[in-house]
């Protein structure tokens, strides 16, 4: 996950919401810009990138915001259909 907000608030944002996963700090929102995420107001549009090994991208789910409550179901859905087409390996 990638955030145009600064470290502390993403380790707060973090403790808060129990997340198990890295959060990358980009206050100078080079990373968001090179997505192409980056919207008008300045912050980051919620997308998801799908990377394979490779380092190149896959599909991007640009439903952002309007999904928010089912991006875990989301994710598990595309990283299957992903790994389906033998584009990424699932772990045993």
């Amino acid at each position: 996950m990638a955030s145009v907000d600064d470290a502390e608030t993403n380790r707060k944002f973090a403790t808060e919401h129990e997340a198990d996963f890295p959060i990358l700090s980009d206050p100078e929102k080079g990373v968001a810009t090179s997505y192409g995420v980056l919207g008008q107001t300045g912050l980051a549009r919620r997308w998801m990138f799908f990377i394979g090994p490779d380092g190149k991208i896959l599909y991007i789910e640009k439903a952002g915001a309007a999904q928010t409550a089912d991006a875990g179901t989301t994710m598990v859905a595309k990283l299957t259909e992903l790994a389906d087409k033998g584009l990424i390996k699932r772990k045993k």
